[in-house]
């Protein structure tokens, strides 16, 4: 259940348009389950509040947005990042579309297709353009009462363990944590998964629960967890999309127009402004966790290879399990893949081929 009904009515949005008058407050609550140190929550701080009213200002409006943040998990934590937006808990917030594979399957495309892309300035403008240019997509925020901003991405997915890993065999029955769609990419490899959350990592892999984790970079020195999982394996499973900014659809229809407009454009380019930030802090987090006395090493071109082509076909199952619910899947994995190729990707296995 969500937390502390009488700050959630505290928070409540007023300032409806048709009360025009200079200086008028417009009160929005900003939130996420994660707290500002990583970059996806850092930027809805550094870039769209410390931004929005500088742009009202600017537009010549009469409103200003009185901004309650309420960031690393306040109001609710990673499992609730949908409900909580959808709901109105919070008026907008990061939403963790990665722990939502029944909700928004499409959103989790790239969770079909690991060896594709570390780049994580294209595949956040990838789905951006996927969500602006696919109904279905969009229609997936739309029905869960979100109004989409901007997509968010992590950096590329490495192995952090217990125990050192120098090729696949070293991970058979071995128990590795990650986020539930990440699951798939351990299949062929002989690793047990278990599920959890960044906030819950360090914690599972301590007490044993778990004896390593899927994770990037970012999370995982935000979160320590070189302290409990200091053989640090690099794999290059690839960058993803793990969800987006989104607002309340019923806080988003009352807001002035002004707002809705500043909103948009900071939305979007809070979208790359963090994919920036994703890139520039990913070699520093490397840098500061091997200093702490983490162990990096790289597992082998041949290993890569070995674990993509040894995965199932995620992308055929994909296509397949949402082509059943009516989604025009197979045109959006090859619109998908057709975008990253565009781009100048090289995919480690072209996931389209065989659709």
């Amino acid at each position: 259940m969500f937390r502390i009904l009488a700050i959630v009515a505290a928070l409540m949005f007023v300032g409806l348009p048709g009360q025009a008058q200079a200086e008028e407050k417009v009160r929005l609550t900003i939130s996420s389950s994660h707290a500002a140190v990583v970059p996806w929550v850092a930027a809805l701080k550094t870039h769209v509040v410390a931004n929005a009213n500088d742009e009202l200002e600017a537009m010549g409006s009469d409103y200003r947005i009185e901004w309650t943040e309420a960031f690393g998990g306040v109001l609710y934590d990673f499992k609730e990042t949908l409900e909580a937006v959808e709901q109105g808990v919070t008026d907008m917030g990061w939403v963790g579309s990665l722990w939502e594979p029944a909700k928004m399957p499409l959103q989790n495309i790239m969770f079909a297709t690991p060896f594709v892309t570390s780049d994580v300035e294209i595949a956040v403008d990838v789905l951006n353009e996927l969500n602006d240019t696919i109904p279905e997509m969009k229609a997936e925020w739309d029905k869960n009462n979100l109004v989409f901003l901007g997509a968010t991405v992590s950096d590329t997915y490495h192995l952090f363990t217990s125990f050192p890993v120098n090729s696949l065999a070293d991970l058979k029955g071995r128990k590795i944590v990650g986020a539930t769609a990440l699951g798939p990419w351990l299949d062929g490899t002989g690793a047990a998964f278990v599920s959890g959350g960044l906030p819950s990592y360090y914690m599972q892999i301590q007490t044993g629960v778990a004896e390593g984790t899927v994770v990037i970079p970012n999370g995982a020195f935000s979160f320590k967890l070189h302290e409990v999982a200091p053989h640090i394996t690099l794999v290059e499973m690839g960058a993803t999309t793990i969800g987006g900014f989104a607002v309340n659809k019923d806080t988003w229809n009352r807001l002035p127009e002004d707002v809705q407009k500043v909103l948009a454009k900071l939305g979007r380019e809070y979208s790359a402004v963090h994919a920036k930030e994703v890139a520039a802090s990913y070699d520093m987090a490397l840098e500061k966790m091997e200093a702490a006395g983490a162990t990096i090493t790289e597992l082998s071109a041949e290993e890569r290879l070995q674990w993509a082509n040894g995965l199932p076909d995620l992308a055929a199952d994909w296509v397949a399990a949402n082509e059943e619910r009516g989604l025009p899947a197979r045109k959006i994995m090859k619109a998908y893949m057709d975008a990253m190729r565009a781009r100048g990707v090289e995919p480690l296995r072209n996931w389209d081929e065989n659709l």
